[in-house]
């Protein structure tokens, strides 16, 4: 169960940020966070990318680097309103990540990074379904989230930041093997990479081409 903390940081982005920044130095800092997803991953300019629960655009920038055409989702006009204003020329839809208003099969790539743990497990149903959707055949969903850690040591932090910032649904995430998920659903070539002693997760999977 969160406390004030949580409100705080969605009143207070900086507060949120800041502490995100404090926690991936783990990783070599917050701007290689932002691209763990992205490793090895050979995104051409004329690629379709969605930028699912996109936020303010923290990771856009870089999707639009390797794309021309990014689109980033969120139900936040508060979070969209600084999206745009930081990228003027990204198209941004406010819409829900389980209704998405995009025909199937739009997008080559979907990107999602630490949005996934605060769904329900429903919820998480529905938004799978809905990136199956509208990914092409052979395309690819790109994931970074929570993750148990292996490192016993790393347990007593993460509690604290999950009590603090997180609901339940973050907990949730922790005891779901989302690889294993995603194979029975039907996903292919499914690779999980853990980082920060495990307490995080990259998934890269790929909907069948046929």
């Amino acid at each position: 169960m969160a406390t004030f903390l949580r409100d705080w940081s969605y009143r207070y982005p900086w507060l949120y940020r800041s502490i995100s920044r404090v926690a991936a130095l783990a990783v070599g800092g917050y701007g290689r966070l932002r691209r763990l997803p992205l490793q090895g991953i050979h995104i051409h300019p004329q690629d379709r990318v969605l930028d699912l629960c996109c936020g303010p655009a923290e990771v856009t920038p870089i999707l639009a680097e390797l794309s021309q055409q990014v689109t980033g989702l969120d139900a936040s006009p508060k979070a969209l309103a600084a999206a745009r204003k930081r990228l003027p020329k990204v198209e941004f839809v406010e819409a829900l990540a389980q209704d998405m208003p995009f025909p199937d099969s739009r997008f080559d790539w979907v990107h999602t990074s630490l949005a996934l743990h605060e769904l329900p497990f429903a919820d998480l149903e529905q938004v799978l379904r809905e990136v199956w959707r509208v990914l092409k055949p052979g395309g690819g969903l790109l994931i970074l989230d929570l993750h148990a850690p292996e490192q016993p040591l790393i347990w007593p932090g993460l509690a604290l930041f999950l009590v603090f910032f997180e609901t339940d649904t973050a907990w949730e995430l922790l005891k779901l093997d989302l690889p294993e998920h995603l194979r029975q659903q039907g996903w292919q070539n499914v690779c999980q990479i853990l980082h920060a002693w495990g307490a995080l997760q990259v998934i890269q999977a790929q909907k069948p081409s046929g």
